[in-house]
């Protein structure tokens, strides 16, 4: 299956980027791509993850996080899950095998500098031409906005959060 891979970055502060990313996973296995969804900063079995594991022979999910964002100042352990996370991811876009890759939360993990932005400027700049590449999560640095093919901005509005409504399953988590 031939096709040219874009690079698409969900930002924002909006709710919806993991979101419209596993929307897009979903709509590529039904095409019947190959996936590879990386999480940087999470770990653990939320809902879209059990339900994706059914097309477990089209999709590999890993996570790269300690279960919970980083607060304040990254420790030593949030720049290794990162580091080795970004380096599976790597192989993963250049072995072939994915037509579409989501890096979830990628953003953050650069905002905080778990990851530096020359890494991923490269990465996209050797990018094998038939792989789509999804970055996401907050903080998109200018320079990732500028060298992507598209860019969609999430932005809160209104937020139920707000009232102390906690993230609720099949919804929120």
């Amino acid at each position: 299956m031939k096709f040219k891979g874009y690079v698409q970055i969900y930002t924002g502060n909006g709710k919806g980027k993991t979101t419209a990313a596993l929307g897009l996973a979903l709509r590529a296995l039904g095409a019947g791509f190959r996936v590879f969804l990386g999480q940087f900063l999470k770990s653990g079995v939320y809902s879209e993850i059990k339900a994706l594991k059914t097309f477990a022979s089209q999709i590999e999910i890993r996570q790269f996080g300690k279960g919970c964002f980083v607060k304040g100042k990254p420790s030593e352990k949030d720049f290794e899950l990162a580091r080795q996370g970004f380096s599976l991811c790597r192989e993963k876009i250049y072995s072939g095998q994915y037509q579409l890759v989501i890096l979830d939360e990628l953003n953050l993990a650069l905002h905080f500098g778990l990851i530096p932005v020359k890494d991923i400027l490269e990465l996209i700049e050797h990018k094998p031409e038939g792989v789509e590449l999804v970055i996401t999560g907050r903080y998109a640095p200018d320079i990732l906005i500028e060298v992507a093919d598209l860019v969609t901005e999430m932005l809160e509005v209104k937020h139920y959060y707000h009232k102390g409504i906690k993230a609720r399953v099949g919804i929120e988590k």
